[in-house]
């Protein structure tokens, strides 16, 4: 088991994050700091790395932390059953795909393929640069608009990620002495993102306990009586939270931000295409269309390929165009994966029994698993499994692999060393023998290593 090592200052800490304490949070730190940086070469230094993702898992086999540590060769579309090869045996064999984010089964959809067939054949499949220097595609024009009329704002800016565009925001739109208070849960992207802008400047940043508002109400207070009359606040939480299938209370931080005149900030990555009734997102779930005032996203959950956005004014968006450096250095995204967006949310738009089934699915396994008597809970097409810490884990996932079933373990540094889970994630294209499939399976393990207890 890996333990922290951190070359970080209480102080530097400190003036980073306040109080609550998330160093338990994946999210918040990297490999690096349970690696200290020690060796003479390049090749000394990442010696501790490789001896630790090759150490053996005697339960389950000499060569078995492949599993955990190194990705399982996908050698088919991605659907609700999915060609795998072993990564010990070589076999190529098909698995029930439960740890995909393609929720809408969109990156198989024969509308989908064929716009991007008819995308590379008008636009060849890259557009050789930045927008700025290398000017963008009619279907990036017509992106941009789509999504910010499907969000509810005036404008929108495409990114090769949303990692991207996570950056592109934070860089673009903080200056000396703005203040960012953002979920303690936040996504990675974020947190680098805060890191990057704090370096050279007099941005602060401070966390407050996942979903509490109160917490949050008492960061304000405070934050209103730090810096200058010209600092902006800016609150940033994500609409799904990605590890727990949790919500934000949006309706309520809406409403502490109007009171104390912060700027919202939402991250619907797991929100967009699957959230609300037309699959808007979490602003169309709670009522807040057109109220949140920045949103970023991704196109590589619901929408099934890659690349990201932030929808805003459209004087905001004008300003990060050449503002977020992520945007201006970076290529754009090539023709054929904007087709394969817009298409996709035309399927939202038509076939909205996808997002219907998609909760009908969550909803059904969801109840499956606590009639089971597993630890399980979600608000959205994620169920994390909680797994008491005596379970190995590890062959947890190695006996669900051999069962023909691909699901993702997490486990600390990921997760706190109490809070190990299973991290299912449902799609829409799963069927009731699927699901069915999926908890047979578990309680059969579960006699095996005593989950439930």
């Amino acid at each position: 088991m890996l333990s922290k090592q951190t070359n970080k200052s209480p102080e530097d800490v400190k003036n980073i994050w306040a109080a609550p304490d998330t160093s338990s949070h994946a999210e918040n730190f990297s490999f690096k700091d349970f690696f200290p940086a020690i060796g003479s070469s390049l090749a000394e230094r990442v010696k501790p790395c490789s001896n630790w993702l090759h150490t053996p898992n005697t339960s389950i086999g000499s060569n078995a932390c492949m599993l955990n540590y190194f990705p399982r060769e996908v050698v088919g579309p991605i659907e609700n059953r999915t060609l795998i090869k072993d990564p010990l045996t070589g076999e190529i064999r098909s698995m029930l795909m439960f740890g995909s984010n393609n929720y809408l089964g969109l990156t198989t959809h024969p509308y989908v393929r064929e716009a991007a067939k008819r995308a590379i054949e008008e636009f060849g499949v890259g557009m050789g640069g930045p927008p700025l220097l290398n000017g963008m595609s009619s279907l990036h024009r017509q992106l941009e608009a789509r999504i910010a009329q499907f969000k509810g704002a005036e404008d929108a800016l495409l990114f090769a990620s949303g990692f991207q565009a996570q950056l592109g925001w934070v860089n673009g739109l903080l200056r000396d002495d703005d203040i960012l208070i953002c979920d303690e849960l936040g996504h990675a992207s974020l947190y680098d993102a805060i890191k990057l802008v704090s370096m050279g400047s007099k941005v602060r940043a401070f966390s407050f306990k996942h979903n509490d508002c109160n917490d949050l109400e008492q960061r304000l207070i405070k934050c209103q009586q730090l810096g200058t009359p010209e600092r902006l606040i800016y609150v940033a939480v994500e609409g799904v939270y990605s590890m727990d299938g949790d919500l934000a209370p949006l309706v309520a931080i809406r409403e502490l931000c109007d009171r104390y005149g912060a700027i919202l900030v939402v991250d619907d990555a797991h929100g967009t295409g699957v959230m609300g009734k037309k699959g808007g997102g979490s602003d169309e779930h709670f009522g807040l269309k057109g109220r949140i005032d920045v949103t970023m996203g991704t196109f590589s959950k619901a929408l099934g390929v890659t690349g990201g956005f932030i929808a805003a004014s459209r004087d905001v968006i004008e300003y990060l165009r050449f503002f977020a450096r992520s945007y201006m250095f970076s290529a754009s995204l090539p023709a054929p994966v904007i087709a394969a967006v817009l298409a996709g949310l035309d399927i939202i738009e038509r076939e909205p029994e996808r997002i219907s089934q998609l909760r009908v699915n969550s909803t059904y396994l969801l109840q499956q698993l606590q009639e089971a008597g597993f630890q399980a809970s979600s608000d959205s097409a994620i169920i994390p499994v909680r797994i008491p810490a005596e379970v190995e884990i590890r062959t947890l996932a190695w006996r669900f692999h051999q069962e023909g079933i691909f699901v993702n373990s997490v486990e600390y540094p990921a997760v706190p060393l109490n809070a190990q889970r299973l991290r299912i994630s449902v799609m829409a294209t799963h069927t009731q023998e699927d699901l069915d499939t999926f908890i047979h399976i578990f309680q059969k393990l579960d006699c095996e290593l005593g989950i439930i207890r």
